[in-house]
Order: C-alpha cells, then sequence, then structure tokens
C-alpha cells in the first residue's frame, strides 16, 4: 500500500495562491485586513488543495475553540428517556453547526459530576456554556462564572442576587401564562373539579406553571396539587394520590405531557374515559408524546427546539459583542411565546 500523500501545509495554499503565508492565516483564521479578491484565491487554494487549518494554531490565533458546552443538570437516565431533551439539544446543534461550532455534552447526576464539569470549563476547553434543566440548589452557573465561561441558562434564574439575576442570559417560554390558558381550556369545558399534576418544585419552570394555575383557581387547596417528578411515573404516581384526594375530580392539567401520559394510564385503569369524565391537558407539546397517547392530548405548545436555537444564538452574540449576528438584539433574556394545542383529550 502506497504512503498517504503529506497533508497539505499553509506555506502549500500561499505557494497555490501566490501570497504570503500571513494572507493565508488571516484569511483561514478569520482575521480582517484582507481585500476581497486575495481572500477569494486562498479560499480556491483551500478548497483544491484540500487544506485543513490546524486547530492549536487557529486557537492561539483567534483566542477561540470553536466549542461550547452543553451542560445538562441531569444523569444519563433521564436526558436519554426524555425527548424533551433530544428537541432542546437538536435546536442548539444545527445553530452551532451553521455557525462551524461544535457541541460538546456534559451530563450531571451530583456533586462529584459539577466538579468535574467544573473543572473542565476552567481549563479552557470551550468557548461558553449553556446551561439547563437546572435545580434549586444548582452550584453549575456559579462555576461556570468562576471558570469565565459565558454561559446562557435555559429557564428562569432564582438566583437570590437581584444584580446576577439581571446580568445573567437566558432563554424561557411563557411558562405562567401558558399555565393559565390550559386552565382556561379546562373550564370553558364546563370542568369545575380541577387539579395540578406540578413537577419538581425545586426548577423554575414547574413553579409558574404552579402560579399560572394558581392564578386562575386562586382558592385552589393543596389536595388539588400534586408533585411530580416529568417522568410518566411520576405522573402516574400524582395522579393517583389526586385521585385518592378526590375521587370526583374532572379536570387535570399536567406541567408536561409525560407526565400527562401517565396520568392518562392511571385513568384508563380506574375506568375513567378522558375526557368524558375527565378532562386532561398537558404542557410542551411534544409530538411524540402528544399525538401518540389515548386519546391524543391537548398540550401548551413551546417551541423547544426553537428555544434551544435561540441559547445558542444569543451564547454566540455575546462571544462577538461587536457584531450583530443575524439580527440578534443585545438583550439579555428572551422568553418565548406559548399556545394551545387542542386534540380529544380536552
Amino acid at each position: 500500500m502506497p504512503p498517504s500523500a503529506p497533508r497539505p501545509t499553509l506555506e502549500a495554499v500561499a505557494a497555490r495562491a501566490g501570497v504570503s503565508r500571513a494572507t493565508v492565516s488571516r484569511v483561514v483564521n478569520g482575521g480582517a485586513g484582507v481585500r476581497g479578491p486575495l481572500v477569494e484565491r486562498v479560499r480556491a487554494a483551500v478548497e483544491e488543495l484540500g487544506y485543513i487549518p490546524n486547530q492549536a494554531a487557529r486557537t492561539l490565533v483567534t483566542r477561540r475553540n470553536g466549542a461550547i458546552a452543553v451542560v445538562v443538570a441531569e444523569p444519563e437516565s433521564r436526558f436519554f428517556t426524555d425527548p424533551f431533551f433530544a428537541q432542546q439539544v437538536r435546536g442548539i446543534s444545527r445553530e452551532l453547526a451553521a455557525h462551524d461550532n461544535q457541541l460538546v455534552l456534559l451530563l450531571t447526576g451530583g456533586a462529584a459530576d459539577h466538579e468535574r464539569v467544573g473543572r473542565y470549563l476552567t481549563g479552557g476547553h470551550v468557548d461558553g456554556a449553556l446551561i439547563f434543566s437546572l435545580h434549586a440548589d444548582d452550584s453549575l452557573p456559579v462555576l461556570a462564572r468562576k471558570a469565565g465561561v459565558p454561559t446562557v441558562i435555559g429557564g428562569r434564574p432564582t438566583w437570590p442576587d437581584p444584580d446576577t439575576r439581571r446580568r445573567t442570559l437566558y432563554v424561557d417560554c411563557d411558562n405562567r401564562g401558558g399555565a393559565r390558558d390550559a386552565v382556561r381550556r379546562l373550564l370553558a369545558l364546563g370542568r369545575r373539579r380541577i387539579v395540578h399534576i406540578a413537577g419538581p418544585l425545586d426548577q423554575p419552570a414547574s413553579v409558574d406553571r404552579l402560579d399560572g394555575f394558581r392564578d386562575v383557581l386562586p382558592g385552589i387547596g393543596t389536595a388539588m396539587i400534586a408533585e411530580g417528578d416529568f417522568t410518566p411515573e411520576g405522573g402516574a404516581r400524582a395522579m393517583e394520590k389526586l385521585l385518592e384526594r378526590s375521587p370526583d375530580l374532572d379536570g387535570v392539567f399536567a406541567a408536561s405531557d409525560v407526565m400527562a401520559s401517565g396520568a392518562l394510564r392511571v385513568l384508563r385503569q380506574r375506568g375513567l374515559r378522558v375526557p368524558d369524565d375527565v378532562a386532561v391537558v398537558g404542557f410542551d407539546d411534544m409530538v411524540s408524546v402528544a399525538e401518540w397517547t389515548d386519546p391524543p392530548l391537548t398540550t401548551i405548545r413551546q417551541d423547544i427546539e426553537e428555544m434551544g436555537r435561540l441559547m445558542a444564538r444569543l451564547l454566540l452574540h455575546a462571544l462577538e459583542p461587536a457584531t450583530d449576528q443575524d439580527g440578534v438584539p443585545a438583550v439579555s433574556s428572551i422568553i418565548t411565546p406559548t399556545r394551545l394545542v387542542v386534540r380529544d383529550s380536552a
């Protein structure tokens, strides 16, 4: 077998383009100060020779790694079974790829993992971090700040310090408004014994959805609310508790489609017809769940993939403060709208 051809060098590209090595370096590393015709000649030579820039050399010139950490504050068992995460990471990945950035996925299942992530961020391997599914006691944002890594949070920040909250870049949806729409839908159907399956109450999205539920039903008692964990099993357990407390319930607002799917299973096992006896509304509009439940689920839609894309765009914009990438404004937060999607369950 003949030996493989040597990799093209910067000098070879310079010779092919008829320019200096320094000019080639500025073009391939994104530098300024090179006239348009020369840029085209260099790019043509790069294409002809199949030149691949050396990442280490590029990093020295640009002080950028071209890599972004996506930190999910959940263990592998949750991340790989919940379709929410797949949709959000897909949006992030597409936006990063469009700007020639690599995605580095980091999952955390406890304090030891937080330390590992902190060391990785401090090590200068990535240009920034996207962190989501945070819980109230998460130290990940603090670790990212100590590492000096620009960060965007998925979800409304709840740090005690108001100045820190104000300076935190984040993307979220209108959780509270969406929850209000869900309950109003149930009321419009004539339901009066409405219960709520909440998400983990150490997460802002769950708290906001519970607050939206209470906005419409201000006198609701705690017996009408049960906390789940954003899993089908958690939704089923919460539904069992609510049926024990309120056997005559006629409406359910679940804080996620996944939990709603567990609730539907329990209602079916109890011989209760949906929506005839009990109407059910979820939250998320994950098609892989909502359109495949029995019956298909009425739900509140949030554009999960778009939220991931916006997180990535906000971070890339923060990394390039002197430019305006695709019209992204210099904002610290983005709240995306939600809307009711009516199917057969309510």
